[in-house]
């Protein structure tokens, strides 16, 4: 080492050491919140308010045991709800996107790349102008209270975001796969079913997974269909439990809520490589 080299690089470790530092605390911000929650849910009721410490003076399980029937019934019921609509709308995803955007991507037919524009234009169509119409729709059906409202949409096509993901990594696909399939005598179907969807294993997974943590983290269109407790999903049966419960209740707020992040945890952890894969294979890079 130089006498000229050794002043950079000192001045890189010094600059290193304050990024990092800078970092740190940006981290420490965001997750204080997180944190404190997790603590405060095994703080007796009368100290979360009184003591935000991160440090508990005493540590019980009660606010997990009165949560978990704070509504007069287990909350696993809506843990299997969640579950319920969360699959469901996974399956829906998968089923109508995918052939929406093969038909996109591969078929020639009229007004092909109008039908494509006015899906992108859907992407930035705000949700709630639908909202009221929807529900007048869905009401004159007599399917509020239920989960068609919630489950119909998703075999709709209606995430326009999920079919442009598919449509664009459709394109990457050689379109000789097809012209060898239509050779062998397979029709548009076949071609989509044999060929097309094991290629799109990929963005099938990252639809699979922002599916799975939009649809268990959805509060707003729950709220507005569901009415009875026995239908409740997660975020739902926690705001009951905020309009329903006094000061003595925040701790079985946070006890269930740290339950509910729970499966989400679980299922990034082992789905973190597929999506950032997925996504770096579907052009959004």
């Amino acid at each position: 080492m130089t006498l000229t080299t050794a002043p950079l690089l000192r001045e890189r470790r010094i600059k290193s050491a304050l990024k990092h530092t800078g970092l740190l605390i940006f981290v420490a911000f965001m997750i204080y919140p997180l944190v404190w929650m997790v603590v405060s849910a095994f703080k007796p009721a009368d100290q979360i308010l009184t003591d935000p410490g991160l440090i508990p003076k005493d540590l019980t399980l009660d606010n997990f045991k009165d949560g978990w029937h704070a509504l007069n019934r287990p909350f696993s019921v809506f843990f299997l709800n969640s579950l319920l609509v969360t699959v469901g709308s996974i399956v829906g995803n998968l089923f109508s996107c995918s052939l929406t955007a093969y038909a996109l991507a591969r078929l020639q037919f009229r007004m092909r790349k109008v039908y494509f524009a006015i899906t992108l234009a859907s992407v930035m169509l705000p949700f709630h102008v639908l909202v009221i119409p929807q529900y007048i729709f869905f009401s004159q059906l007599d399917l509020v209270n239920t989960y068609w409202p919630l489950l119909i949409p998703k075999f709709l096509a209606t995430d326009a975001f999920f079919v442009f993901l598919m449509v664009q990594f459709i394109r990457t696909l050689p379109r000789e796969l097809d012209r060898a399939a239509w050779i062998d005598g397979a029709g548009p179907f076949l071609t989509f079913w044999y060929v097309v969807l094991p290629l799109m294993r990929p963005a099938l997974v990252t639809t699979t997974i922002f599916t799975f943590i939009w649809t268990w983290n959805d509060f707003f269109v729950p709220l507005i269909y569901l009415t009875r407790t026995q239908v409740f999903t997660v975020p739902v049966a926690l705001n009951s439990m905020v309009d329903s419960e006094t000061q003595s209740g925040v701790g079985m707020l946070f006890a269930m809520s740290l339950l509910s992040l729970l499966p989400i945890l679980v299922f990034f952890a082992f789905a973190q490589k597929y999506l950032i894969r997925g996504i770096a294979t579907t052009g959004l890079k």
